[in-house]
């Protein structure tokens, strides 16, 4: 893999031009592109309940992946406020995650799934496969919310150009890092 091939989100993190490695897309009016998804990480049990082997999930980790290799800034476009705005995408992102953070502990936590498998081993395999595909199915939701948010973002703030719209954003976007 390459190094930096995603950027997650942190509060030290601020992308910076150098970050946006794709070739501009001649065919898109926006003057930039930020390509940012969720990933996660879990951990899976598997335990015999009575006649039943069954799975559980515990300790989901989210992250905000920004993807340098398929971003872009059109140069010829590029300012300081067009990046602030990409950041907001970044940030945005963020936001979304923490809130529904505790939406995939109350799905997921405490609670049994059951498993398939002829012994330990197959079971253990097919607990880590089931739970990842119960996972995977929830961020894509999530994905597709963060899209739609991102969208009404661009709307509001003209792709950063309505400043007094910005402004509002980047306020709610500054308390991430207090």
């Amino acid at each position: 893999m390459i190094e930096h091939e995603v950027i997650y989100w942190s509060d030290e993190t601020l992308l910076n031009v150098s970050n946006f490695m794709a070739e501009p897309n001649p065919g898109i009016y926006e003057d930039s592109h930020s390509v940012i998804k969720y990933g996660f990480t879990w951990t899976v049990n598997s335990e015999q309940l009575g006649e039943k082997v069954v799975f559980s999930i515990e300790n989901i980790q989210l992250s905000v992946e920004f993807n340098p290799l398929l971003s872009w800034i059109r140069m010829s476009e590029f300012n300081e406020d067009l990046l602030k705005h990409e950041q907001g995408h970044f940030d945005l992102a963020e936001i979304i995650k923490r809130q529904h953070q505790k939406i995939f502990e109350n799905e997921f936590y405490n609670k049994h799934f059951p498993t398939r498998g002829q012994n330990d081993a197959q079971r253990k395999q097919f607990a880590k496969e089931d739970s990842g595909k119960m996972i995977s199915s929830e961020i894509e939701k999530l994905n597709l919310y963060l899209n739609k948010k991102r969208d009404e973002y661009d709307e509001e703030t003209e792709y950063g150009k309505n400043i007094s719209e910005q402004k509002k954003y980047d306020e709610i976007f500054n308390k991430l890092r207090e």
